[in-house]
């Protein structure tokens, strides 16, 4: 079977499963016989009810392909040209959800591993590894995070490591990631005081207090816009109050939901003074909570983003940009464990849409760089 077939016709089994977070739905049976017939040593870790993926061949520097098969709900299935689950070939496209997020990157993955070893038939010079997890699209609790507390007990090394999340914005390869904001979520609850509407005053109503709280908010600086990652957002995720089905009586209280992506410049330790300062000049009653779901990282050590950048200008004769935006990635995890990650992958034009859709040559191109960046690794003697 020719390169690009290989690689289109294993993207199109991925995509007939329909694996929803956190269930892989038989993605991880395709994947673990494919590295088994390629000679990858393969383990399963389930944790509640995600199954991941550990597999490695060789031993050495260690290079780390890291994906997932979850996805996210198909919407609204009038809207889609083609079934969702169904991977269809047209008009140059594959069509199918998962096809850029990231069941195509993971097939030009594998195939550009099988390629890069069929090659080198007497390769022993280093290890190459995958981890595959079917929970990044939900909580990922019990997906990635959970096998790297496991490896790093283990005292597993990843010298650097390659995310096939969707990075490409008109070129397969025009832009990387090696880095992220980090997220942290506020929960704010108001009080004020439940009275009949005629007869409350401004500061017993407490929608009236987290509106003054919202504007003092957004007009806020957080004095970190000369950062390497975008200067850190803040974004109002809810807004919801205690009343009931009167429709002349004030909320006892308003809970203010609120998710912030803060960049190295900033941490939670900053955001929340700033936030008390603002709830404290309201001279209201109030409590808070915040759940840090991830710290910002950034690749700075080592020679995988060169690499990176060069393997792409042989590919595809342009050079990448470094975009860091967008929401979180497995990377939060990985860089526990590895110093050198950069996220490359498809392009991410119809992600978490309908009718999501991968140019077809896209996927090979993606494969070949994949290779290219393995031979440069392994064969150049990059590693350092």
């Amino acid at each position: 079977m020719s390169f690009k077939k290989q690689v289109i016709n294993l993207a199109c089994n991925l995509i007939k499963c329909p694996s929803l977070t956190p269930n892989d739905a038989g993605c991880n049976k395709i994947i673990i016989s494919y590295l088994r017939k390629i000679g990858f040593k393969t383990e399963i870790m389930q944790f509640g009810n995600t199954t991941n993926i550990w597999a490695y061949r060789g031993k050495g520097y260690t290079v780390l392909f890291a994906g997932h098969t979850d996805v996210v709900n198909i919407g609204n299935l009038k809207y889609w040209k083609f079934p969702p689950f169904e991977p269809t070939l047209n008009n140059g496209f594959l069509y199918g959800r998962g096809a850029s997020d990231m069941k195509g990157a993971i097939s030009a993955m594998l195939v550009a591993s099988r390629e890069f070893f069929y090659t080198n038939k007497n390769f022993n010079q280093g290890r190459l590894a995958f981890l595959i997890s079917s929970d990044e699209e939900g909580s990922g609790k019990h997906g990635i995070k959970k096998v790297i507390e496991v490896l790093i007990k283990r005292k597993e090394k990843i010298d650097c490591c390659l995310i096939g999340e969707p990075t490409g914005k008109k070129y397969i390869g025009d832009t990387i990631k090696n880095g992220r904001r980090g997220s942290l979520d506020a929960y704010i609850i108001i009080y004020g005081k439940q009275c009949h509407v005629a007869y409350s005053n401004f500061n017993k109503n407490p929608i009236n207090l987290v509106n003054l709280a919202i504007n003092q908010l957004i007009k806020t600086s957080w004095n970190d816009k000369m950062c390497i990652l975008p200067p850190t957002s803040m974004q109002i995720v809810k807004i919801k109050s205690d009343s009931k089905s009167c429709n002349n009586v004030t909320p006892n209280q308003v809970l203010l939901k609120l998710n912030f992506r803060f960049n190295l410049k900033s941490n939670e330790i900053i955001i929340q003074k700033k936030i008390d300062i603002i709830l404290k000049s309201l001279q209201c009653k109030y409590k808070t909570k915040y759940i840090l779901n991830s710290n910002p990282f950034i690749t700075q050590a080592g020679s995988l983003l060169q690499i990176v950048s060069h393997s792409i200008k042989i590919c595809q004769n342009i050079f990448p940009s470094i975009k860091n935006n967008g929401g979180t990635s497995d990377g939060r995890f990985i860089c526990k464990i590895s110093k050198q990650i950069i996220e490359l992958g498809l392009l991410n034009k119809t992600i978490h849409q309908e009718n999501e859709c991968v140019k077809i040559t896209d996927l090979y191109i993606l494969s070949k760089i994949y290779q290219t960046i393995l031979s440069k690794i392994y064969l150049n003697q990059y590693a350092s």
